[in-house]
């Protein structure tokens, strides 16, 4: 067996001392600089039902002009009292018509004037699939001029891909989102 000498000893000594006493400490921010902000939580929508509650997390990620254009509405009530104009078992329903608040016109449900302020952008994600749970914004043929009008679906719909903007997804509630029909009044709609 070869003997080392003390200073081949030392440099294997060094070599070998663990990454915690060797690792750099990150720099300190340079002064005047502001540190990176972290990035919002993504909006949580709540919708309070006839049927129970219902929460879908947003993909702001996805869709940014699309939830910020929802959470607006949301927060200023326009959701309240509306009706589900369409409600298809084991396959969605559908929710943003204000004409369903009023009885006298169900004829009329889901051809409604929306908000009045389409989007104007087709915020098509393609790796976003109609899963059960899915929420996607309702269009009559152009996705660019989808408004207020949302669908929650219930089971698996592979043809709706690529077609609609998928702004979110039931977290809490699917069991709710089966149970309702149409002309169930949504209570309230609020953000968390």
């Amino acid at each position: 067996m070869k003997l080392m000498t003390a200073a081949a000893v030392m440099v294997v000594g060094v070599l070998m001392l663990p990454s915690a006493l060797t690792a750099q400490k990150p720099a300190a921010p340079k002064p005047g600089t502001v540190p990176a902000a972290k990035a919002a939580p993504a909006p949580v929508i709540v919708l309070d039902t006839a049927k129970g509650t219902i929460e879908i997390e947003t993909f702001p990620e996805d869709a940014p002009k699309t939830v910020e254009h929802i959470v607006e509405l949301v927060k200023k009530n326009f959701y309240n009292g509306q009706r589900f104009h369409r409600a298809e078992e084991n396959f969605l329903v559908q929710v943003g018509d204000p004409t369903s608040r009023d009885m006298s016109k169900e004829a009329w449900w889901g051809r409604g004037p929306g908000s009045g302020k389409p989007i104007g952008v087709a915020e098509i994600n393609k790796r976003r699939k109609h899963l059960p749970g899915t929420v996607a914004m309702a269009h009559s043929g152009d996705p660019k001029f989808a408004d207020s009008q949302f669908y929650l679906v219930i089971q698996p719909r592979p043809g709706l891909d690529g077609k609609y903007a998928i702004f979110g997804r039931v977290t809490t509630g699917l069991d709710v989102v089966k149970k309702l029909k149409r002309a169930d009044i949504l209570k309230r709609a609020s953000v968390k």
